[in-house]
C-alpha cells in the first residue's frame, strides 16, 4: 500500500497540517469497546500514544461533516475503528503501542460520505511524539466535462514513464520493483497493488522523479487524491533544486489536478513550467490552452492549442481552439475549427458540451449577420439611437461641437480604471422587486426577494472586472422557483461602466451631446454604441442552455469635476431576433458610498431599473442597494460556484424564465 511517512513531510506545516493534540473530536465509535486503557493497566510494560487525527474537505477546502471514517492498523495489534468527521471535518483517535515492539504505526484510512467519492489513504507515522492533521479530499462524483478527465490523464502520461531512464539510477532491487509495480498498474490494471512496490522505491531514492510521478499516477488511480496530489509537488521541488533531474510529465499531472482544483492560473503556470523540459510537448501545449480559456484569456488560448494541434495533440485541442476563437470574438475561424472537430459527424450525436458551442457559434454568427445587414452601427446607431431620444434628455444644453469628447472619454476613462483597480471586495444587501407587466405597461404579478450581493475582485485575472454572487436570504423564494414562475433574473451592473475602460472604448463610438444638471450636479451626457465586431466586453442573454452575447447603445452622465459617472442607461443595439428579444433596458443610479475604515468613498449602483421585452411578455425588475459592508475575500472564496465564477462584464446579464 502507499505510505505517506509524515516524518518526511514536515514541510507540509506550510500547507495546512497542524499538531492534532488540540483537535475537536467527531462522534466516535470504536469497535471492540475493550479499550486500550484497559490493556495498559494490565500489561505494565511502557507504551507509546500514537495520535491518527485528520481533516476531511471537499477540492475546494470546505469541511465535510459526518463523513465516516475508518482505520485499520495494518502492523499493529490495535483495533479497527469508525467515526464520524465533526462540523469542522476534524476525526481523531489514538492507540496506545509497546516502545520495544512498535517503532512505527501504519493505517489505512478509507473516508466515505453519500454525494463523494470514496477516499483512501495509508499513513506511515513513525513518530509518536510529534501528530499532524492529515489531510483527506473527498471529490464529488462525475467529473467536469471541461476539463481533462482522469483516466484520459492516466492514459497519456503512465506509458511514457513505463521505461526508466538513463539518468534513473536505481539498484537492480529498485528497478525489480519498479517494474512490478508498472505490471500491477497498467498491465494488471490493479492501482492499488502497484502502490507498495512504487513506495519501496521511492524510500529508497527519494529522487526519482519519474518513480514518483508514476506513484502518483497510481494513487490517484487508488482514490487516494491527497497522496498524489503531495507526490507531484514534491517531484516538482525535486526537480527545482537539480533541473538535470527534470521532466514534464509530473507538472503536467500536478497542472491538471490544479484545473480540478479550480486553479487554472496556477496550473497555467505549472504547464509552462513543463514546457521549459519539452517545449512542444502536445498534451502540455493543450492543457496551458485549456487553463487560459478558462480565465478567458482567449488570444494566449488560441496560440497555445495551435501549437498543440501543430505539435499533434489530438480533437479534444481543436475544440478547446474552437471555444478559444469564439471568445475572441473570431466566429467565422470557431466555426471552421468546430466543423473540422466534428469531421463530417452529426452534431445531435455529439455531446452537450460540443452541441451547446455549435449552438453558440450559429447564433454569433446570426446575430452578427444581423447588426452588419440590417441594422445600424458605430456613428449610425447613435444617430439612429438619438432620433428618438429617450426622455431623460430635458433640460439638455446641446453641445456645439465634438472638440470636448476626446478629453471627456480620457477623464472618464482614467475614472473607471481607478474604480477597478481599487475597489474593495464588499457585500451589500439588494432587493429585488420583481413585476410581469401587461400589455399596456400596468401592473401584474409581482415578487419580493432579498439578497447578500457579493462583489469581490479575483485575486488573478486577466483585464479589468468583478466576480459577482448573490447569497439568497432565508425565507426567500429560491432562483430556481421564480425563474420556474416566469420572472428573470438580472445581475453585472458593477461591472456596467467598463465600456469607457481606457482598453475597452475603441471597441464602441461615442457622441458628446452636451451637459445637463443631475441631482444638482453639472454633467457631460455622452452617447454611445458599441461595435459587435470589435466589442470584447458585452452582454449576454441566457436562455435555457444557452448564452447569447448583447451589444448595446445607450447614454451616460458623467460628473464635469470629478469625470465619474453618477447615471448610465443602456438599450440593445439591435433585438435578437432568434429568442424574441425585442428590448432590454437598464437604468442605473450610482451614489456615493463611503468605507470609513479605509478612507475611501465610491459611486456606486444604488438603484436599477431593467425592462425586458421578451417572446411577447414585459418583465420588470427594481433593484435597491444598500448596507455596503467590505469583507475579505479568503472568507468567502469557498462560496464561488464550480464554474470558477463568473467575472460580470456587462451591464445586465438577464436569465430568462423557461
Amino acid at each position: 500500500m502507499s505510505r505517506t511517512h509524515l516524518y518526511a513531510l514536515t514541510l507540509l506545516v506550510a500547507t495546512g497540517l497542524s499538531p492534532a493534540r488540540a483537535l475537536a473530536q467527531g462522534q466516535t465509535r470504536i469497535s471492540g469497546a475493550v479499550a486500550a486503557m484497559d490493556t495498559m493497566n494490565r500489561d505494565r510494560s511502557p507504551k507509546n500514544r500514537w495520535w491518527v487525527s485528520g481533516k476531511v474537505t471537499t477540492i475546494e477546502g470546505d469541511p465535510i461533516q459526518g463523513a465516516e471514517v475508518e482505520v485499520e492498523p495494518l502492523n499493529a495489534a490495535g483495533e479497527f475503528r469508525s467515526f464520524s468527521t465533526s462540523l469542522q471535518g476534524l476525526f481523531q483517535t489514538e492507540y496506545w503501542l509497546q516502545v520495544d515492539i512498535f517503532k512505527e504505526l501504519d493505517v489505512t484510512l478509507t473516508v466515505t460520505k453519500k454525494g463523494f467519492r470514496k477516499a483512501q489513504e495509508t499513513v506511515a507515522l513513525t513518530d509518536p511524539s510529534q501528530a499532524w492533521i492529515i489531510p483527506i479530499t473527498l471529490r464529488a462524483p462525475g467529473e467536469d466535462p471541461r476539463l481533462l478527465a482522469q483516466a484520459n490523464l492516466i492514459a497519456r502520461l503512465a506509458p511514457r514513464l513505463k521505461t526508466l531512464g538513463a539518468f534513473d539510477k536505481l539498484s537492480a532491487a529498485e528497478e525489480k520493483d519498479y517494474a512490478r509495480g508498472v505490471e500491477d498498474f497498467l498491465s494488471r490494471k490493479r492501482p492499488d497493488l502497484a502502490l507498495t512496490p512504487l513506495t519501496k522505491v521511492m524510500r529508497h531514492d527519494p529522487s526519482c522523479v519519474q518513480c514518483r510521478a508514476m506513484l502518483a499516477l497510481a494513487e490517484l488511480d487508488s482514490a487516494d487524491w491527497d497522496g498524489a496530489y503531495r507526490n507531484l509537488m514534491l517531484a516538482g521541488q525535486t526537480m527545482r533544486a537539480d533541473t538535470s533531474l527534470g521532466r514534464p510529465e509530473p507538472l503536467i499531472a500536478l497542472g491538471v489536478m490544479e484545473t480540478w482544483r479550480r486553479h487554472p492560473s496556477e496550473a497555467a503556470g505549472v504547464f509552462l513550467e513543463a514546457l521549459k523540459y519539452a517545449p512542444q510537448d502536445p498534451l502540455a501545449l493543450q492543457e496551458l490552452g485549456r487553463s487560459q480559456v478558462l480565465t478567458q484569456e482567449w488570444e494566449a488560448a488560441e496560440q497555445a492549442l495551435s501549437k498543440a494541434l501543430a505539435a499533434g495533440a489530438g480533437p479534444e485541442a481543436r475544440l478547446l481552439l474552437a471555444e478559444a476563437l469564439l471568445g475572441g470574438d473570431q466566429t467565422q475561424a470557431a466555426s471552421t475549427e468546430l466543423a473540422r472537430y466534428l469531421a463530417g459527424r452529426e452534431v445531435r450525436t455529439m455531446p452537450f458540451e460540443v452541441r451547446q458551442l455549435w449552438v453558440q457559434i450559429e447564433n454569433r454568427k446570426k446575430l452578427e449577420a444581423a447588426y452588419i445587414k440590417g441594422q445600424p452601427r458605430g456613428e449610425a446607431a447613435i444617430d439612429h439611437y438619438l432620433r428618438r431620444p429617450p426622455p431623460d434628455l430635458k433640460g439638455l444644453e446641446p453641445a456645439a461641437d465634438q472638440a470636448q469628447l476626446a478629453s471627456i472619454l480620457s477623464g472618464v476613462g482614467k475614472s473607471v480604471a481607478e474604480f477597478f483597480k481599487d475597489f474593495p471586495n464588499t457585500t451589500s444587501l439588494e432587493e429585488i422587486h420583481q413585476e410581469k407587466l401587461g400589455r399596456k405597461q400596468k401592473g401584474g404579478e409581482t415578487l419580493e426577494r432579498k439578497f447578500r450581493y457579493l462583489c469581490a475582485t479575483p485575486a488573478k485575472a486577466w483585464g479589468p472586472g468583478f466576480d459577482e454572487f448573490r447569497e439568497e436570504l432565508p425565507g426567500a423564494q429560491t432562483s430556481a422557483q421564480a425563474l420556474e414562475a416566469g420572472f428573470m433574473l438580472t445581475s453585472g451592473f458593477a461591472s456596467a461602466s467598463l465600456v469607457f475602460h481606457p482598453i475597452y472604448q475603441a471597441q464602441a463610438d461615442f457622441r458628446y451631446l452636451g451637459r445637463q444638471k443631475i441631482g444638482g450636479r453639472s454633467t457631460y451626457v455622452i452617447a454611445f454604441a458599441q461595435q459587435p465586431g470589435k466589442a470584447h466586453v458585452h452582454g449576454a442573454f441566457k436562455f435555457r442552455d444557452l448564452a447569447l452575447p448583447t451589444f448595446t447603445q445607450g447614454l451616460a452622465w458623467i460628473d464635469s469635476e470629478t469625470y465619474e459617472i453618477v447615471r448610465l442607461r443602456t438599450d440593445l443595439l439591435a433585438p435578437l431576433a432568434e429568442v424574441k428579444l425585442e428590448r432590454q433596458t437598464t437604468e442605473i443610479a450610482f451614489a456615493k458610498v463611503e468605507f470609513k475604515s479605509i478612507g475611501r468613498e465610491f459611486e456606486l449602483p444604488q438603484q436599477v431599473t431593467v425592462n425586458v421585452d421578451w417572446n411577447g411578455k414585459h418583465l420588470q425588475n427594481e433593484h435597491r442597494y444598500s448596507d455596503f459592508r467590505l469583507f475579505n475575500v479568503e472568507a468567502v472564496e469557498k462560496r464561488k460556484p464550480n464554474d470558477f465564477g463568473e467575472r460580470s462584464k456587462e451591464a445586465s446579464k438577464p436569465q430568462t424564465p423557461p
